[in-house]
């Protein structure tokens, strides 16, 4: 398995513990980063990624893919449909044999986690 994460998730940081060759593993999880980036919250004018809604990405030695995300708020209007978006956008990178999003809401979101390119895009300093 190899998992990358970080707190806040602003960079692909990879655990090697994988059977998963290192090239490979490297181009998966840079597939993966770039299609979450295009999911967006309707709301916000920046992707999921650079908001932070990402906790954890785990790439399991058969190529499948586990996902903890949140939301910027619980109550959200699209809380039932952005998971299966995140979903479908990670399981077209090619090698990735199955998804499994879950809904996490501990920690909570808070505005920190939010890459600089989302501070910019918002005006949030």
């Amino acid at each position: 398995m190899s998992e990358f994460s970080d707190e806040p998730l602003k960079q692909t940081e990879i655990t090697q513990e994988s059977a998963i060759p290192a090239d490979e593993l490297e181009r998966l999880a840079t597939d993966i980063v770039a299609a979450l980036k295009t999911v967006y919250d309707p709301e916000i004018p920046v992707d999921i990624y650079e908001l932070g809604l990402i906790y954890k990405v785990d790439i399991e030695d058969d190529r499948s893919v586990k996902i903890d995300m949140t939301l910027t708020a619980p109550g959200c209007p699209v809380a039932g449909e952005m998971p299966i978006w995140v979903e479908n956008a990670v399981a077209s990178v090619p090698g990735v044999s199955f998804v499994d999003v879950s809904m996490v809401f501990d920690p909570p979101w808070d505005p920190s986690r939010m890459s600089d390119e989302a501070r910019v895009a918002l005006n949030f300093f």
